[in-house]
């Protein structure tokens, strides 16, 4: 049997801070500061992977 691993369309944000080594404040202000798109989903705030990698600089 193949295991498959997919790749996330949008991080939470304990995943964006594990992913991009940035700390929650930074990501955070970011957002506030219209720097980084996020959207909420419920109670969570997801961040887009396009926008988190367009903020580090990646892609």
């Amino acid at each position: 049997m193949q295991t498959k691993t997919l790749n996330p369309i949008a991080y939470s944000i304990r995943e964006a801070v594990q992913v991009s080594s940035l700390s929650r404040s930074t990501l955070y202000n970011a957002i506030s500061a219209g720097q980084l798109k996020a959207r909420k989903v419920g109670g969570r705030t997801l961040i887009p992977r396009d926008a988190l990698l367009r903020f580090v600089g990646e892609e």
